[in-house]
């Protein structure tokens, strides 16, 4: 068990029956009330985003995740498989909890799978992924006085704001927080 007033962005704790991850937090105490700690939490089963007020000095079950290196290795239609680059082990993912993850990953990938007690959790992403552009229009010189973006489909099938110069082809870094378009890879 662990102490609210003791969490700190990036604990792990159970509470109510779901595995949150701390993203942020805020003690707020005044002379007439309660101390109140104020979590900005990610649920882990479902990725939901909330927020959770405990009382100061309230105990949560404090957990302890396994974190495995692992590289994305194909899809096999329902699901996605992982293997593990020391021990060649291997496990499936179904789809339908990886959906937002899927536009990044290409083969070879290598990300940090999130378990708890033989559970997998979530799947951490590199920050940037290097993806190959398979389609974009043409630039078109023109209005150029402020930053000119135009749309691109990458080799995953997510579609991305780039720069005119961008051509097809190209292989450009993404980041993986947003799904932006970060730089063109040397």
């Amino acid at each position: 068990m662990v102490i609210s007033n003791d969490l700190k962005p990036g604990n792990y704790f159970s509470y109510d029956g779901n595995i949150y991850v701390v993203l942020d937090t805020l003690h707020n105490k005044t002379a007439m009330a309660k101390m109140v700690i104020k979590l900005k939490t990610k649920n882990l089963r479902t990725g939901a985003i909330t927020n959770i007020s405990l009382s100061g000095g309230e105990k949560v079950e404090d957990i302890h995740i396994d974190k495995e290196a692992m590289s994305y290795l194909y899809d096999d239609g329902d699901s996605i498989v992982f293997m593990n680059q020391e021990t060649y082990e291997q496990i499936s993912i179904p789809k339908n909890r990886l959906e937002n993850e899927m536009k990044f990953l290409v083969a070879a990938l290598p990300v940090e799978i999130i378990s708890y007690q033989g559970e997998v959790l979530s799947l951490n992403l590199p920050a940037k992924v290097a993806l190959k552009i398979t389609h974009t229009e043409p630039g078109v010189s023109g209005d150029t006085q402020t930053r000119a973006l135009k749309d691109a489909t990458c080799e995953t099938g997510l579609l991305i704001k780039v720069p005119l110069f961008i051509e097809e082809h190209e292989k450009v870094w993404v980041k993986t927080e947003d799904g932006s378009y970060d730089s063109r890879v040397n």
